[in-house]
């Protein structure tokens, strides 16, 4: 088989929802179509490590990007990235062309439109508090924690790569914009 030469880094969870935070994974079958439609561009894929999975495990709560936003955080994304970047650059270095990163919109790791905000710290031991975090989660235009942090080390190579999202409030849009992207 001849080789494309081009290279898509996608979001851990958009390949494996098993390690989204259980009960927050919306989407049935979209793995099929992502990958038939990436497949019939003849585009690799680089299947970006998640960042929450790694640090927190399977048995950890959702969190909003605010947690997440810590030198230990964004210095640990950095470190998971580092063989991401060597990949690329070598992609890059030997002709390859690196298409795009896909996201997942709403994760405060991994958004790239949207990420989940909130007040969410303090004591959860009473239903009022409870309450009053869950009532100031919202979503935010604004890159997740990781997806900054790859941007940024993207930048220290002077490589630029455009970044999408699958939106799991409107997953077929997203797969419509996602198609689009990838037919330019």
């Amino acid at each position: 088989m001849k080789r494309s030469r081009k290279i898509i880094m996608v979001s851990h969870c958009i390949l494996n929802s098993n390690s989204k935070v259980e009960g927050l994974s919306q989407y049935q079958g979209i793995f099929k179509e992502l990958i038939d439609m990436i497949d019939e561009k003849e585009i690799g894929i680089i299947q970006l490590p998640c960042p929450e999975m790694i640090i927190y495990g399977i048995k950890r709560w959702g969190h909003v990007k605010e947690q997440f936003d810590t030198l230990f955080y964004r210095n640990n994304c950095r470190k998971m990235l580092e063989f991401i970047i060597g990949q690329v650059k070598s992609y890059i270095d030997t002709g390859y062309k690196i298409v795009g990163v896909i996201g997942i919109d709403g994760s405060p790791s991994c958004g790239v439109n949207l990420t989940c905000s909130g007040d969410w710290e303090g004591d959860s031991s009473s239903k009022d508090s409870i309450d009053h975090k869950i009532k100031n989660l919202k979503e935010i235009k604004a890159l997740g924690i990781f997806m900054e942090e790859l941007k940024r080390y993207l930048e220290e190579y002077n490589i630029e790569v455009p970044f999408v999202a699958i939106n799991e409030n409107d997953v077929y849009s997203s797969l419509n914009d996602i198609s689009e992207f990838l037919n330019k």
